[in-house]
């Protein structure tokens, strides 16, 4: 592996180009575009404020910049540097901007989720959309970028609208059988739509593009319910995972659960591997009468040992008198070859428990020496990256797992990543810097082979 130099950067907004040719990095309120080979400068932009999001269009010729506070956006090209625009929300605020699939539309939210507004920049045209409910998990495009389906409310009903993304116009508009919509997401082959309730409801349903509901599903009554859903790759299965620690697998013929898998502080017999992250200090050289201080950067090594049962995995118990309890599914994610499936309960956040997908059974537990501050899966096959807010990358595949030392600066601690859409490099963020870690060609070619 090869590290660049260090770069600022502001609140984790560095992003590679969708076509892998740049990288953007935001401080403050300048915006800098890199060459990802050469790390040179190719673009400067001053923006009206400090940025507090950025996005690439799709065909990496526009980046959007979103500045909440002033309630505007500004929209820079990458190739015609004297090209600019700005959307300004006026007196209704912002709280959310991104791109439609085309990368020639700005969707826009107002405050308090008044309405989405939709900004031509071909044409300067603008559309609204209104009664939506949030745009954060409410709204959704499919992988094709032809259709929008957005959760609304009307007359205190939920109702999911599908617009055709071409015209903007709706296609359909049908109600939701649920108390309170909390997000909504297309399936990868644009087939159906799966809908899921407030979390003090366990319910989800199954809808197709024309309103029907294919099926109901409720795991149990009387708790908390989903917290977080993902597709697979292939559209096969569903994962849910849910506030009891559990994540469960439904099918995509029956729409009925064909596995649990469960999240448990002691692991007592097991047929997965474990990998436990192992700390050593190096011994210091000696003179005479003092102990000679060894670098700041060889302070802490690491490497993976495997453990046999039984296993303790550290967990919290989460305070019932406080909101948002630290407990369950928090983030789960299926490999790019439908594979595997790595989830993270948030009461274990040092374990990152990975499932074969093959079998629906416990495959690796990763544990980690502290809490996992970002996972990843490689764009391309079963290769997951990690970091805990150490000077150290963590990498894992079927092959094994490996502690990486980033030999930059002693205070550069990696407490986020991104892959680079060829999975080439990585780009590590710390709180205020960034670097991109380039993967030798023999180390990919392992990879893809295993």
């Amino acid at each position: 592996m090869n590290f660049s130099e260090l770069f600022k950067q502001s609140q984790f907004h560095c992003k590679f180009s969708p076509d892998g040719q740049y990288v953007v990095t935001c401080v403050s309120y300048k915006v800098i575009v890199r060459s990802v080979d050469t790390l040179q400068i190719l673009r400067l932009y001053t923006c009206l404020d400090a940025v507090q999001n950025i996005e690439w269009s799709s065909d990496s010729a526009f980046l959007l910049c979103a500045m909440y506070k002033r309630g505007i956006c500004q929209v820079w090209s990458v190739e015609h540097p004297d090209w600019t625009c700005k959307i300004d929300e006026g007196s209704a605020g912002l709280t959310h901007a991104q791109w439609s699939p085309d990368g020639r539309h700005v969707l826009t939210t107002a405050s308090f989720n008044l309405r989405i507004t939709v900004w031509s920049l071909v044409n300067k045209s603008i559309s609204y959309i209104r009664y939506v409910k949030n745009s954060k998990d409410c709204l959704s495009f499919t992988d094709n970028g032809k259709y929008l389906a957005l959760a609304e409310s009307r007359k205190c009903r939920d109702c999911v609208s599908i617009f055709e993304v071409e015209s903007w116009q709706l296609l359909k508009l049908f109600e939701t059988d649920t108390e309170d919509l909390s997000g909504l997401k297309w399936s990868p082959d644009g087939r159906v739509i799966c809908v899921w309730d407030h979390c003090l409801w366990y319910k989800l349903l199954i809808y197709t593009m024309d309103g029907r509901c294919l099926t109901t599903y409720k795991a149990y009554d009387w708790a908390l319910g989903v917290k977080r859903v993902t597709w697979s790759p292939t559209s096969q299965f569903l994962a849910v995972g849910s506030y009891d620690q559990k994540v469960r697998i439904l099918n995509h013929i029956t729409w009925k659960s064909i596995s649990e898998f469960s999240h448990i502080s002691n692991i007592q017999s097991t047929n997965a591997v474990v990998y436990s992250e192992s700390e050593t200090k190096p011994s210091l050289p000696r003179t005479e009468n003092t102990l000679i201080a060894s670098p700041p950067i060889f302070s802490t090594q690491s490497k993976y040992e495997f453990l046999s049962p039984p296993i303790q995995i550290p967990s919290v118990h989460p305070d019932p008198e406080k909101p948002n309890p630290k407990i369950g599914v928090g983030w789960l994610e299926f490999s790019p070859d439908n594979k595997f499936l790595a989830t993270i309960d948030d009461s274990m956040k040092t374990a990152v428990h990975i499932w074969s997908m093959l079998k629906l059974s416990l495959y690796v537990v990763l544990l980690q020496a502290s809490p996992i501050k970002c996972a990843r899966w490689d764009p391309h096959t079963s290769r997951l990256a990690l970091c805990t807010g150490n000077d150290k990358l963590y990498l894992w595949s079927p092959s094994g797992s490996v502690s990486v030392q980033v030999p930059i600066s002693a205070t550069f601690h990696v407490h986020s990543l991104k892959w680079h859409p060829s999975a080439e490099s990585l780009l590590l963020m710390s709180k205020d810097q960034m670097c991109i870690c380039y993967l030798e060609k023999k180390e990919r070619d392992k990879e893809i082979d295993n």
